[in-house]
């Protein structure tokens, strides 16, 4: 029998007890609030009749604070569409429930860690992209999960999910050492999922892009860069794009990830701070573990490399060529293509120069085609990783015109375009397609960036326009201002709702609080002091004097104080960005 999760549920919450009902069924699932014990039981009546309920869609999972666990519930869900005729929801809201009914057992630094703690888990609960399916396992691509065994097919969904897309690994942890509450546990996807219905000359078929965010090196624009010495990359995302046509599957699959070195470029107030290359570390070794796991799930690596030629990034390009190179491997490729150069001036149409450069690996690679019989007609071999600094802008365009491509190929094979007929003989389906990846483009940039994606008016038109350009420089401006001074706290929380910190409920007793840590004179004196001059620059300038050359002097000074000021804050700019603090305790105690 093909493995299921429950998601019709019943949430009875008691002083003593939270009672899970699953109401296509007669189990029953016990949580104690007081030893935190959970066992499941047949439903017989020992539902409190005192107890307040209410439906939920899933568990999330437990998150242990220092008050106590939180349970995480799905309360709200919206229906994406269907794969394979299992339906895929969206978690549109969820609710952090205390075991403990009181915070009075602890201290008041505790009651402040432990509120900050749980805002850190609200802030990654309301960030969009959750997805998650009771029948279907989200994971894994159509060509993986064609390669499995039937008895594969019956193992739980969390056993037989890929652990690199399952967000809630770590919150499932409370429950997955028990194998009897499988039906309670759902793998939560983080990332995009869209189902489009479209017709092509008549003939109707679904196009469905998935995009599954890596959580083993999750993190914001600025904090998590490069590789780890495992090999795991920041913003490594495996995108898939589906098409379904009479019970015809073809699948085109891509990845993305940060250059694959030890690399970082911390946030110190310039618009483009400097990345660094680590020289400290074996920058061979981690890139190889990177693409020999790469090589086993994917095959041949071809690496869409999009960093500028000149300048900071040129850095980057000459280590990441010069690994490719070290590493004598003829499963890895480099492709070098100084997007920003080749497209200056508006000049998008100069992409056909790298997508006529890619032309002979995308043949060969060719994509994954399951037959309505269920016989495998094609298999994909290879893979392109792309890459720009970001791996969002520029990344985002390229990925849309390779997928672009491998599905006009599929819908010439399946018969829905005839030989030589082309997708932008279309025009109502070509504004689908455009808009679908433009909107997976936005989603994966909110979830890095903080922003929407920049670019994305040529996804969706095809082409550069002006209102276009000003909302990049609207995103750039937001992104300037979360990436600096809002990345430290959303770093936090990331690190904690994924498992890299664990929090102690000793914390804040005999030790110092990991989310307290002292700051410079400096940090708050400075803008104040700046606040001030600027004010009196500005009073100065629209008050009248009775001596005009003494307001000048006042203006002067006042004005001249605020530069300064703000040439200090500047230089000393890695002092008042907001800094993750959760990292620095998890060193100290280890």
């Amino acid at each position: 029998m093909a493995a299921y999760v429950y998601t019709s549920l019943k949430l009875h919450i008691d002083p003593e007890k939270f009672y899970v009902e699953a109401l296509d069924s007669n189990e029953l699932m016990i949580i104690d609030r007081v030893s935190y014990e959970i066992t499941l039981v047949e439903n017989k009546g020992q539902i409190p009749p005192s107890a307040i309920t209410r439906t939920i869609f899933g568990i999330m999972g437990v998150v242990r604070l220092i008050a106590s666990p939180y349970l995480i519930v799905i309360t709200k869900v919206s229906k994406v569409g269907d794969i394979e005729h299992h339906p895929i929801w969206r978690v549109e809201d969820t609710q952090v429930i205390p075991y403990t009914r009181s915070v009075d057992h602890l201290n008041d630094q505790q009651k402040q860690a432990n509120h900050d703690y749980l805002r850190m888990i609200e802030e990654v609960l309301r960030q969009n992209g959750y997805y998650f399916s009771s029948t279907y396992d989200l994971t894994h691509t159509q060509q993986r999960l064609n390669n499995t065994s039937a008895e594969f097919l019956t193992f739980p969904l969390y056993e037989r999910a890929d652990q690199r897309f399952v967000w809630n690994g770590h919150l499932l942890r409370e429950f997955t050492s028990q194998p009897e509450l499988h039906r309670f546990i759902l793998p939560v996807l983080h990332g995009y999922v869209s189902v489009k219905h479209c017709h092509v000359n008549q003939r109707p078929f679904k196009l469905i892009v998935i995009s599954r965010r890596c959580c083993y090196r999750a993190g914001v624009r600025y904090y998590m860069r490069g590789a780890d010495f495992e090999g795991h990359t920041a913003n490594y995302v495996e995108t898939e794009q589906i098409m379904d046509y009479e019970s015809s599957r073809g699948s085109f699959v891509q990845t993305r990830g940060s250059v694959p070195l030890h690399w970082s470029q911390r946030p110190n107030l310039k618009y483009k701070p400097t990345p660094i290359i680590s020289t400290a570390l074996k920058q061979q070794d981690g890139f190889q573990r990177h693409f020999d796991s790469q090589i086993v799930l994917y095959g041949r690596q071809v690496n869409v490399n999009l960093l500028d030629q000149k300048g900071f990034e040129n850095k980057l390009v000459r280590a990441y060529e010069d690994a490719v190179q070290n590493s004598k491997s003829d499963n890895i490729r480099i492709e070098s293509f100084d997007f920003h150069r080749e497209c200056r001036a508006l000049q998008w149409h100069r992409l056909s120069l790298l997508m006529d450069r890619l032309a002979e690996d995308q043949a060969k690679m060719g994509y994954y085609l399951c037959r309505s019989d269920g016989s495998v007609a094609r298999l994909q071999d290879a893979v392109f990783r792309t890459n720009c600094i970001d791996c969002l802008d520029r990344t985002n365009v390229v990925q849309s015109m390779l997928a672009r491509r491998s599905l006009q190929s599929q819908l010439q094979e399946v018969g829905v375009l005839s030989l030589g007929e082309r997708i932008d003989d279309h025009s109502a389906f070509e504004f689908i397609y455009k808009n679908l990846w433009a909107d997976n483009a936005d989603a994966l940039a909110k979830q890095y960036a903080g922003t929407g994606a920049l670019k994305t008016d040529y996804t969706r038109t095809g082409r550069r326009t002006i209102l276009g350009l000003l909302m990049d420089g609207y995103n750039s401006a937001i992104r300037y201002m979360k990436n600096n001074f809002y990345d430290g706290f959303r770093q936090d929380a990331i690190d904690l709702f994924v498992g890299n910190y664990i929090v102690d409920e000793a914390e804040c007793i005999n030790k110092p609080c990991p989310l307290q840590q002292p700051r410079s004179v400096r940090y708050t004196v400075l803008p104040f002091f700046l606040l001030i001059a600027l004010s009196m620059c500005f009073i100065c300038l629209l008050i009248p004097a009775a001596d005009w050359s003494l307001q000048l002097l006042y203006v002067l000074f006042w004005g001249m104080a605020s530069i300064t000021t703000l040439a200090i804050v500047y230089y000393n700019g890695i002092e008042f960005v907001d800094k993750p603090k959760l990292t620095q305790a998890k060193a100290k105690r280890e």
